[in-house]
């Protein structure tokens, strides 16, 4: 499960040997779409070829100003030139991670696309811009690896971000880029994976050897050392299944750190539902149920890889929920980490429990802030689709701040309330909580103060349900892949570097 990611590079002029490269039409004012990024090099060889420049040739072609709409060109020379639509010429960092993901998923699709060594030429030279377009072109370039004996070619091989200004500033960006992009890579791969080959036991150590040259201290509790410390959730969770259940801590503690982040992750490697089994039609795509422990053990390895002066600790709780004779049931009590006990309403309602122990863990190391992120609950697909996630906190400042870290990431989260007639719903008369009502409506809700119970006195919280986006079973669009998305991932970091300062 190691991939191997393009190059990216930051460079004045056209690279020799661009295979490809990318050139952007936006629309400036009312007139009419203008070619951006097209150099002399490229030009002279077009004219001589067609007897036109590149831009009356992608006009002559119908190439639009339209957000991520993407036209090839005919080669010269053995460069061949894709141009991406960028919508208004003042673009926003959001846009151009999407257009120049749109065009690089383009490049990676062409017949015969191996090894391309790929220029984007946007005329960009803002240090968030230049990171942006970095971002969009390694994810866009993305594909996963599939199950095979047969030898796997690379699309593209390196990508080169031109720009006029190539200073520290815009260096640093280019490799914050390169960072990120190669963290929410491995959360896809991680989620990708068939659930035969990603199960606890592999997951932790998959985890393990991922951030092994990192600054990252690696703590892997198996079945043993889980009753041995009280884990009641997560053991129970993991019980019905031969393959035991794992709670991997990771953590990441620079000198001259003043803030401290928990991240808690949830990871199922499959859900069936346990015993209250799922239909088959919807059991498919459960093996992304993993993918809150993908976000947050990417996310931590982000974090360390830039150096960031900011202590974070990660969680990622495993289990596999299946369905036997040692599976554990509705309307059992369930003792928890932290002492607390839960009567468990539905065996399909697993996430919550691994969670519970993993936050009520985090709050032993007195994090300032505890973030779990969580493939949680059908509801909030419900109430938000596919492409946006739930928010969750125990206060506005902490609400203010993941919303601004994931507008910074250009990622989608929407605030849901946490009301007390939510909380009352937990009350249970053979234990301290229920673990949910067993009502269909507002059922994200419920989940959310479920684990805020978990959550210590006095610390901030926030909880991200990404069950939504953390997989596109749709068409690509912009970045964004079929499969997994590695979503969150982009907002944690974001969230340390504001925490940072």
């Amino acid at each position: 499960m190691t991939r191997s990611n393009p190059t990216l590079n930051l460079t004045r002029g056209l690279p020799k040997g661009a295979d490809v490269v990318v050139l952007g039409m936006a629309t400036i004012s009312q007139s009419a779409p203008a070619l951006v990024g097209v150099t002399a090099d490229l030009d002279k060889p077009f004219s001589k070829a067609y007897g036109h420049g590149v831009a009356e040739v992608a006009t002559s072609m119908s190439a639009s100003a339209k957000r991520e709409e993407v036209t090839v060109l005919p080669p010269v020379d053995g460069t061949r030139i894709v141009v991406v639509g960028l919508g208004d010429a003042d673009v926003t960092p959001d846009a151009v991670r999407s257009t120049v993901g749109a065009a690089l998923r383009t490049v990676a699709g062409l017949p015969g696309a191996e090894g391309l060594d790929v220029a984007v030429s946007l005329e960009v030279t803002d240090p968030e811009l230049l990171q942006a377009a970095g971002e969009g072109a390694l994810l866009g370039a993305y594909k996963f690896e599939p199950v095979t004996g047969k030898e796997q070619a690379t699309a593209v091989a390196s990508v080169s971000l031109m720009s006029a200004v190539t200073g520290s500033e815009q260096k640093e960006a280019v490799n914050r880029a390169r960072v990120i992009a190669e963290a929410v890579c491995q959360a896809r791969d991680w989620g990708n994976t068939p659930p035969n080959l990603l199960f606890p036991e592999t997951f932790a150590e998959a985890a393990r050897t991922f951030v092994r040259d990192d600054r990252i201290a690696v703590e892997i509790l198996d079945e043993k050392a889980l009753e041995k410390g009280g884990f009641g959730g997560i053991l129970a969770v993991g019980g019905g299944s031969a393959r035991g259940p794992r709670l991997v801590r990771l953590s990441y503690s620079p000198r001259g750190a003043t803030a401290h982040i928990a991240l808690v992750g949830k990871g199922i490697t499959f859900d069936s539902g346990g015993l209250d089994i799922k239909p088959a039609g919807q059991m498919a795509g459960m093996k992304f149920d993993m993918s809150g422990a993908g976000a947050v053990v990417s996310a931590i390895h982000a974090v360390a890889s830039l150096g960031l002066k900011v202590r974070v600790t990660a969680y990622a709780a495993l289990a596999e929920n299946l369905p036997s004779g040692s599976s554990y049931r509705s309307s059992d009590v369930l003792t928890m980490f932290d002492g607390q006990t839960v009567e468990n309403y539905n065996t399909d309602a697993e996430g919550r429990l691994v969670m519970a122990d993993a936050i009520g863990r985090a709050g032993l190391d007195k994090p300032d802030l505890i973030v779990d992120v969580a493939t949680l609950t059908g509801a909030c697909m419900v109430a938000l689709g596919l492409r946006t996630g739930g928010l969750i906190t125990n206060g506005e400042e902490t609400s203010d701040l993941l919303l601004d870290a994931a507008e910074i990431a250009g990622e989608d989260f929407w605030e849901l309330p946490l009301t007390d007639a939510t909380r009352e719903s937990l009350k249970s008369t053979v234990a301290d909580m229920r673990s949910g009502t067993g009502q269909r409506w507002g059922g994200a809700l419920v989940a959310g103060a479920f684990l805020e119970k978990f959550v210590p006195d006095g610390v901030a919280w926030a909880h991200l349900d990404i069950a939504g986006p953390a997989e596109n079973p749709e068409a690509p669009y912009g970045y964004v892949p079929k499969g997994g998305t590695g979503v969150a991932v982009r907002t944690l970091v974001a969230l340390a570097e504001l925490i940072e300062g």
